[in-house]
């Protein structure tokens, strides 16, 4: 098990840090942006460059397990090796793979993804819930019983996302309020009885989603837990942008920054100085 739970120690590492996670995204082009082969060897070389850079200096790092997984069972392991290297170095891992599935298919995913021992469980994992909010319940027992922490995908900004989130049920009440107030519901028993700033159940929530939250009135400081936020910064989301989207919830979140960053490389030099501007960028939006 873990030592604390998942949201203690991201609020912990955001105050000593900033409030940036870099991410992990071996896509195709920036392997050959950085004269790397589109292969496992390219591959573990950039990941294993973007840890050496940034790890220790930054909140989290957020792999995208997609870009590991289409080099198969190598680049699986490869994303092992930068889980367990994450956690050599005290860095957050949150792994980036939008699992969401029902019964024992999802306790199988979330005995890979979030059990003790598991070489691919980091220390929180992005989950789908648009099977239903229930069933994530065994992602959500194993969290729990691990340390670690969910990010469940709520408000995105994909053009395709407000057809599904925005969408209203028979009570009026919006498809991803409903996701908010169950994140909140598990969370409010953790702040309860640890004193915890923040819960471990967290959202992902675009950062250029305007004012969606409020129209769909969606509470997103009553959540009490982390909300990964892409697309702050050099990628669209200034500080006007973010008091739009989020409002009193702004000291909760957690900034996204990948290609922002990612570009700077192959310079171990150049991606740590990337990271320090994204992270003081993203603190001047959001803290002060």
């Amino acid at each position: 098990m873990t030592s604390g739970a998942f949201g203690a120690r991201l609020s912990a590492a955001m105050d000593r840090h900033g409030p940036l996670c870099v991410g992990i995204d071996p896509h195709a082009s920036l392997l050959a942006d950085w004269g790397l082969t589109d292969d496992v060897t390219g591959l573990r070389t950039f990941a294993l460059t973007v840890l050496e850079a940034v790890a220790g200096r930054v909140a989290a790092v957020k792999p995208q397990s997609a870009f590991f997984e289409r080099h198969g069972s190598a680049g699986l392991a490869v994303l092992e090796e930068v889980v367990a290297a994450g956690r050599e170095t005290g860095t957050l891992v949150i792994v980036d793979a939008k699992r969401g599935d029902i019964g024992s298919t999802m306790g199988a995913y979330a005995d890979a993804f979030l059990r003790d021992g598991s070489p691919l469980a980091g220390d929180a994992l992005t989950v789908s819930p648009y099977l239903g909010f229930g069933s994530l319940a065994p992602a959500v027992r194993a969290a729990e019983s691990s340390g670690r922490g969910l990010f469940v995908l709520a408000l995105t900004s994909n053009p395709e996302g407000p057809a599904v989130q925005h969408a209203r049920d028979a009570d009026g009440i919006a498809v991803a309020d409903r996701i908010a107030r169950e994140a909140a519901a598990l969370n409010a028993a953790e702040v309860a009885g640890s004193g915890a700033r923040l819960g471990s159940v967290g959202l992902v929530v675009g950062a250029t989603i305007g004012d969606a939250a409020a129209r769909l009135g969606v509470d997103l400081a009553a959540v009490r837990g982390p909300l990964l936020a892409p697309g702050v910064g050099a990628q669209g989301a200034g500080p006007a942008e973010l008091a739009a989207v989020f409002g009193a919830a702004r000291a909760h979140v957690l900034a996204s920054s990948s290609r922002g960053v990612l570009a700077a490389g192959p310079s171990v030099t150049e991606l740590r100085r990337a990271a320090e501007l994204a992270s003081a960028e993203a603190s001047r939006a959001l803290r002060d």
